[in-house]
């Protein structure tokens, strides 16, 4: 609360107010839909009876829940049970009117989780990670006891979809080794047999990617909706796993034109159409694409993001939109707010400004947010996790938040990044971590020559592999920053290696080119704590002490180092994973970062 007025701030009104994700149907009962709301002030399940209207709140943890899906007859809601975040755990399900859980099947053993896909005749497939057995995926028939194996293998990977008739099931996997590009195998259930495979990596200098987008649905139909790289970015193609005839979509803009940027597909429920989602330079937008014609028509959104679609069986299709000013909606081609969350509507923010800088790599692509009152600003470098995904132009608490303290926010789409083209992404593995920081070092540049930002009040924060890029940053580039804030990180590349989730190493393995024992050098140059002694800026660091992708033994090691060294340094460890699901817990983290700016930079810098 604000001591002087005692009326809650805006930026604490954006993380407080009720926010609710895309609603989830079931394929045979399509009034029946489950979304994730934080209403009670934590992320959990809850189930939604469009024709009454009615609520229900499924799940109720301490640390919250945000994983689950609805058995094709509406019947049952299936959810993830975890440990406090730590993403290791069983299906669970109960019934969608309320009732007891239980155990979804029994004799599927706890597990990352890695994919789920249901049959309309009761048939049912679990995917399942471990350390020590890479990918089992589990096949419960209808009215069988027990589960069986229907897929293993050491490789990460997981649960494609099931064919409308439960005959073939379509596994995503990396058998070839190569985590950055997919392959599909897709297996006959009766004798487990493989009818069908694509791998465009193995045996190729240019490996290409390829992911399952999911089996027709109508009965019979066995083309299988996939995502390629061909064209040096990802689009939609159909494969009929029976004949093996492949069949590329000439999509084009209105001006005749090939997309720039990703594309991406599902398909609609009359199997003859497709909802078609182009994502581009930080914004996103929907079509609609005819099959037997290849009639494609553009969806009316406003300019921002989609975060997700889905096409109804009306014809309609229902969207989650937002910008970087406005907040989140559900909506509606037909012109409505499908699903509103209760409570206020949190406060708008500030739009963003594209900026396009020369970078070592290409033009690099950032999204510019500037505060109230003249430059130039203390400015905090917001960049984003994944490491393969991007910021875009959509609403977002926290940026929002620094704003109204005064600060610019700058994210940089850097060189790993996606929706700039395979080639932007795949960089990634040249010298990992370091071309990105290459990347955001020549727009830091020109921030400080614009006049955007103060040279001497810049933050350089993120969370995940941002928050590795962060301690990467202050470690390699001493001298540009003023400050940094590491939210779960890798902090000691190695021994992150070590403990972390078995489907995290196989991407580093593929990022690194082999396992630390393989290519010692490359782990070693690309590890924050080979560079710990060059820190000179004050760091905060967070962590999730149940966090099985950025594990807190190697965030420990490289505080200690810090310690051990004299370095100005705080850590706040919590009780939870990868990131907190409860509100009031990633206020208190704000705070915390917010109070540790107000401390080291200079006087009255924080509003």
């Amino acid at each position: 609360m604000n001591e002087q007025t005692n009326v809650v701030p805006a930026w604490e009104q954006r993380f407080r107010a009720a926010r609710v994700s895309l609603p989830d149907w079931a394929d045979e009962a399509p009034e029946r839909a489950l979304y994730v709301s934080n209403a009670t002030g934590t992320y959990e399940v809850y189930a939604w009876d469009r024709a009454t209207d009615e609520h229900r709140r499924v799940t109720d943890r301490p640390n919250g829940t945000t994983d689950a899906e609805l058995s094709p007859d509406g019947e049952w809601i299936w959810w993830f049970d975890d440990t406090d975040g730590d993403e290791f755990g069983v299906w669970r399900r109960q019934p969608f009117a309320g009732g007891p859980d239980q155990e979804a099947v029994p004799g599927v053993p706890a597990a990352y989780e890695a994919g789920l896909a249901f049959g309309r005749d009761g048939t049912v497939v679990v995917g399942t990670s471990t350390d020590d057995e890479g990918t089992t995926l589990y096949l419960r028939r209808p009215g069988a006891a027990e589960p069986e194996v229907v897929y293993h293998h050491a490789e990460y990977g997981g649960v494609g979809d099931l064919s409308h008739d439960s005959s073939l099931l379509a596994v995503d996997h990396t058998e070839h080794g190569d985590a950055m590009h997919g392959a599909i195998r897709v297996l006959r259930l009766s004798d487990g047999a493989t009818v069908a495979q694509l791998d465009e990596v193995t045996g190729r200098a240019e490996p290409r990617g390829v992911s399952c987008l999911g089996f027709a649905p109508a009965a019979g139909d066995t083309r299988l909706l996939v995502a390629h790289q061909r064209t040096g970015r990802w689009e939609p193609m159909l494969w009929d796993v029976a004949t093996g005839t492949e069949t590329e979509l000439a999509l084009r803009d209105e001006q005749g034109r090939p997309f720039p940027g990703d594309l991406s597909a599902q398909w609609r429920p009359d199997a003859r159409s497709l909802l078609i989602e182009h994502e581009y330079e930080a914004r996103s937008e929907l079509f609609s694409y005819r099959l037997e014609t290849g009639e494609l028509t553009r969806l009316d959104t406003p300019r921002g993001t989609v975060a997700g679609a889905t096409a109804r069986p009306d014809g309609t299709v229902e969207f989650l939109w937002s910008s970087a000013a406005e907040p989140s909606a559900v909506r509606s081609t037909a012109g409505t707010v499908v699903l509103r969350a209760p409570g206020p509507v949190p406060p708008a923010s500030v739009p963003v400004e594209d900026v396009w800088v020369d970078g070592p790599g290409g033009r690099v692509h950032a999204l510019v947010q500037r505060p109230t009152g003249e430059g130039p600003h203390p400015t905090v470098f917001e960049v984003h996790g994944g490491p393969t995904h991007h910021d875009s132009d959509s609403f977002a608490a926290g940026p929002a938040a620094w704003l109204d303290h005064g600060f610019a926010v700058v994210r940089v789409n850097y060189r790993g990044s996606t929706g700039y083209g395979q080639a932007w992404t795949d960089a990634l593995t040249e010298r990992v971590g370091l071309i990105e920081l290459e990347d955001i070092a020549a727009v830091r540049d020109w921030a400080v020559a614009s006049g955007l930002a103060d040279a001497d009040r810049l933050v350089l924060s993120g969370g995940s592999w941002g928050g590795y890029l962060t301690l990467l940053g202050l470690g390699t580039q001493p001298d540009l920053w003023t400050l940094g804030l590491a939210a779960v990180p890798v902090a000691d590349y190695l021994t992150a290696y070590a403990d972390e989730m078995e489907a995290l190493k196989s991407l580093d393995r593929t990022l690194f080119g082999g396992t630390p024992e393989e290519v010692p050098e490359r782990w070693h140059a690309s590890s924050p704590l080979s560079y710990v002694e060059q820190v000179k800026a004050p760091v905060y660091i967070s962590a999730g002490v149940n966090d099985p992708r950025c594990p807190i033994r190697q965030i420990d090691n490289y505080v200690q180092r810090l310690a051990e060294l004299g370095k100005v340094h705080e850590v706040y460890r919590y009780d939870a994973g990868h990131g907190s699901l409860v509100v009031d817990e990633r206020i208190k983290q704000l705070r915390l970062e917010i109070d540790f700016v107000r401390r080291h930079l200079a006087p009255g810098t924080v509003r």
